[in-house]
């Protein structure tokens, strides 16, 4: 192997393990170009220790700082939101790795696609904003998408023991979160620090919280129907606390194909970049003798209303999605600044796709104003239902 890669959001946890894992490969995977928003000092010391040919700051108040904490680099540093999309153009590049949140990316993830590059795609943004058109686009220029998230991973292994209209169900494991065994009315007033204690995962904020309500799993569903191009009613999630089976295909004679490991995200990442070889790595390995056992449990419905929300928007398709994935991203972002309780932010969600123009069929473009529309509709209810709460307490 001799693969240029470039990682757009090196500075997260995602970044950060990836290039965890190409140290830990050695020859034959070279660091290429590297991107952040705000991280300028991890940035540069990233850049001086694996050296690559492009260094991006999408941030431009951070350009005077980064070019100061990079004097001497060799290479060419970019500037700007537009850093990701040249970077996507490099002719040298040949594997995308994308763990942008939000749809910043977005540009350089379609624009990646079309020149048929590998894209090693961690975040959920670009399949569940715009599937249709990342699809499209890596087909019709033979672009590779291969999933970096655990689950999606597990399941694009497992699909090798078979073709996919010999899939008879995809199911999607999920550790429950931190309110697994609650109920509904236990999560009215759940805090921060309660939302945040994952009890098998190590993760940011945004997506400990979205652990906590299940809308993880609910953009998982979406992720899954662009993926690997199955109808949402073959997609089961199903509760598996100890996190050891990533997830599983179930083919139509009843064999059940499932990836384990330990929790750990480098597997996922470095099997996308590797593939479709396996070298041995940094990850440690699952040590079946100490599990003990194995447990397995329906969702409960009532407790994560998100569930059933996100299968819905996955049915409906065209710009739901995309509404459905920002008002959630606005609403934690309000949970977390201790603006709105917890039990509110899929209150929120739901009032955004209920309320929305659907679209089928959506442009690039349409799906950027679906995504600002949801932003601003979560601000207006959230004001809203504060006005209304102020007039009830006079």
């Amino acid at each position: 192997m001799n693969r240029k890669i470039a990682i757009l959001g090196s500075t997260g946890s995602i970044g950060v393990n990836t290039l965890r894992v190409i140290e830990g490969l050695g020859s034959g995977f070279e660091v290429f170009a590297i991107t952040a928003h705000n991280s300028v000092q991890l940035l540069a010391e990233q850049a001086k220790q694996f050296k690559p040919a492009y260094v991006g700051i999408t941030n431009p108040e951070k350009e005077s700082d980064l070019r100061e904490a990079l004097a001497g680099f060799d290479g060419e540093i970019l500037i700007g939101p537009e850093a990701m999309v040249e970077i996507a153009e490099i002719t040298e590049v040949d594997t995308l790795v994308t763990a942008v949140v939000g749809a910043a990316g977005l540009p350089a993830v379609l624009r990646a696609a079309e020149m048929g590059k590998t894209l090693a795609i961690a975040n959920k943004e670009p399949l569940v904003i715009a599937g249709e058109l990342l699809v499209k686009a890596a087909k019709e220029n033979n672009a590779t998408i291969l999933p970096i998230d655990s689950e999606h991973s597990a399941i694009f292994q497992s699909l090798q023991s078979g073709n996919i209209d010999e899939v008879s169900k995809i199911i999607l494991t999920a550790s429950g979160g931190p309110f697994r065994t609650a109920k509904p009315q236990d999560l009215e007033n759940v805090t921060l620090e309660e939302a945040l204690a994952h009890p098998t995962w190590d993760m940011g904020p945004k997506i400990s919280v979205d652990s906590a309500t299940m809308m993880n799993k609910s953009l998982e569903v979406i992720e899954a129907v662009w993926l690997f191009g199955v109808p949402v009613d073959k997609i089961e999630i199903l509760i598996h606390p100890e996190s050891v089976i990533h997830s599983m295909v179930e083919f139509v004679d009843g064999s059940i194909i499932a990836q384990l490991g330990t929790p750990d995200m480098c597997v996922p990442i470095q099997y996308a970049l590797t593939y479709p070889q396996r070298k041995a790595g940094i990850a440690s390995h699952l040590k079946l003798d100490e599990m003990g056992k194995l447990t397995f449990e329906k969702p409960n419905y009532e407790l994560f209303r998100s569930i059933r929300l996100g299968f819905d928007v996955a049915r409906k398709g065209g710009s739901a999605p995309v509404v459905f994935n920002a008002a959630n991203e606005a609403a934690v972002e309000k949970f977390l600044a201790g603006e709105i309780k917890f039990a509110m932010i899929v209150e929120v969600i739901e009032h955004c796709v209920n309320e929305h123009e659907h679209l089928a069929n959506v442009s690039l473009e349409e799906l950027l104003k679906a995504d600002a529309w949801a932003r601003k509709e979560v601000e207006a209810y959230v004001v809203q239902r504060a006005a209304d709460s102020g007039q009830r307490n006079t």
